[in-house]
């Protein structure tokens, strides 16, 4: 029986983050994981490779229809898919591998197998093939991850019905995609597919997209995708999927709040109508461990279950599932462990939707702060009017700041626009550390660059905005 200071279930971002710093505060550290690759869903089948194929997908784009009004011609590009999906496989490939080479850097033992809890201090280890084995320790980190979230009587396939992990796949180009939700894993992969040639329709139960983002952002978003080629039918619910032809699929599709159904007919379809807390065959209801009524499992303010010994982090518990809340609650877990004051800021947890343009947000909705009675100033700015992003010719969208009205502290940031996803990363610095508006306004950005938006936005909150 090996005998440990922590064992982590799980190596996806919160687990092997972990792991790692646990390592380096000096204990000794194993991780369980059932898959063959460190990583979790993120590196194998979910942000990593996605990006992947975002990215690759939108220079298809330029090629196709962006660079000639930059003055470069070049014939109609031709998609390789083939060599579309080598890229994103090897992506995965060097960042799974990276996580190995960072356990063996720091003396983690990473363990194969499917882990359960035996109790507080064991954790029993089967793999794919050999004997099962036990595992002493200290203290256990449940960091398992999310799974995708199943419609009842849809059968997935992860051929023609697929979730994010079939979606990634594909062998051809769909000529019809049909996305059930309208969240971010399915605006980001009808993204790509619409970028590629299919024809892209979102079915959303609710009557918008992205759900808990800021309602503005939303609508302005809507209306890029449509332009794009989406089409939405929102307060709209797939009742079901019939697969049993050889031809299309046929989707039913009725008004959520009843109505009559209509037939669609798809290539593809998506189901991307969010993720939730895998803790199957955990050993947890054995182990005394309690969930909440969603299937996660129930932590105090300092990870810790109700079982002594025992800590979940990531996904697998409340708050948004995103892989750098679960890195911050790994390395948070771990400090504590140590009997240091490991904390994470969740007011300051950015969101990012890696479409095109990006949208990013960190912080309160304007509806957020409405709800909780909050007086608030607000200050927007055009990508239209910032001359880098003239000069790109990335000028859709823009920077919305939300204040304090009496304080002026920063509450929440909102941005669509070119690489949102990098310039919210100042905002983000500017929450955690209590910053003002007025902060903001006051310090010198480069000139020209994106980023001068974010400070416009900001001496726009004052209503002092220079170049609009």
């Amino acid at each position: 029986m090996s005998t440990y200071d922590l064992v982590v279930i799980g190596s996806g971002p919160a687990g092997y983050v972990c792991a790692i710093r646990a390592a380096q505060l000096g204990m000794k550290v194993a991780v369980v994981e059932k898959r063959a690759t460190y990583g979790g869903t993120c590196l194998n089948i979910g942000c990593i490779p996605s990006k992947a194929l975002l990215y690759a997908s939108e220079m298809f784009e330029e090629a196709g229809h962006g660079l000639e009004k930059l003055g470069v011609k070049v014939g109609a590009p031709k998609l390789d898919l083939k060599g579309m999906m080598a890229h994103k496989d090897a992506t995965v490939e060097s960042n799974v591998n990276g996580v190995a080479f960072l356990f063996k850097k720091n003396k983690i033992d990473g363990i194969q197998g499917t882990g359960r809890v035996v109790s507080a201090g064991k954790v029993e280890v089967t793999p794919e093939k050999g004997d099962a084995q036990v595992l002493e320790t200290k203290n256990i980190v449940i960091a398992t991850g999310s799974d995708s979230a199943r419609l009842p009587g849809i059968e997935i396939d992860e051929k023609r019905v697929v979730t994010s992990t079939g979606a990634l796949e594909l062998g051809k180009v769909p000529g019809k995609l049909l996305v059930i939700g309208a969240g971010v894993i399915g605006l980001e992969l009808g993204s790509v597919w619409a970028r590629l040639g299919a024809q892209v329709t979102v079915v959303e139960f609710l009557d918008r997209i992205l759900p808990g983002m800021d309602g503005e952002v939303a609508k302005q978003f809507q209306r890029m995708l449509k332009k794009q080629g989406f089409t939405f039918k929102l307060g709209s619910k797939v009742t079901g999927v019939d697969a049993s032809g050889k031809g299309a699929l046929k989707v039913s599709v009725e008004p959520a709040k009843g109505g009559d159904a209509e037939t669609l007919e798809a290539d593809i379809v998506l189901v991307a109508i969010g993720r939730v807390a895998y803790t199957e065959g955990l050993g947890l209801a054995e182990a005394g461990v309690k969930l909440d009524e969603r299937g996660r499992v129930e932590i105090d303010g300092h990870y810790k279950t109700n079982v002594d010994g025992i800590y979940a982090v990531g996904d697998v518990v409340k708050g948004p599932m995103l892989a750098h809340k679960g890195e911050d609650e790994g390395m948070a877990v771990a400090e504590i462990i140590a009997g240091q004051a490991g904390h994470v800021n969740y007011d300051a947890i950015p969101g990012v939707v890696y479409t095109a343009p990006e949208v990013a947000s960190v912080g309160k909705t304007e509806e957020e702060l409405k709800d909780a009675g909050i007086a608030y100033n607000v200050g927007k700015f055009p990508f239209s009017a910032n001359g880098r992003a003239r000069a790109m010719n990335r000028t859709e969208g823009f920077v919305k700041i939300l204040a304090d009205k009496t304080t002026d502290r920063v509450l929440g940031a909102h941005i669509i626009g070119p690489v949102a996803g990098e310039l919210i990363a100042e905002l983000t610095v500017l929450i955690e550390f209590g910053g003002s508006s007025e902060d903001l306004a006051r310090t010198c950005h480069a000139h020209p660059t994106l980023s001068e938006a974010i400070r416009e936005a900001a001496l726009a909150v004052e209503k002092r905005a220079i170049h609009m």
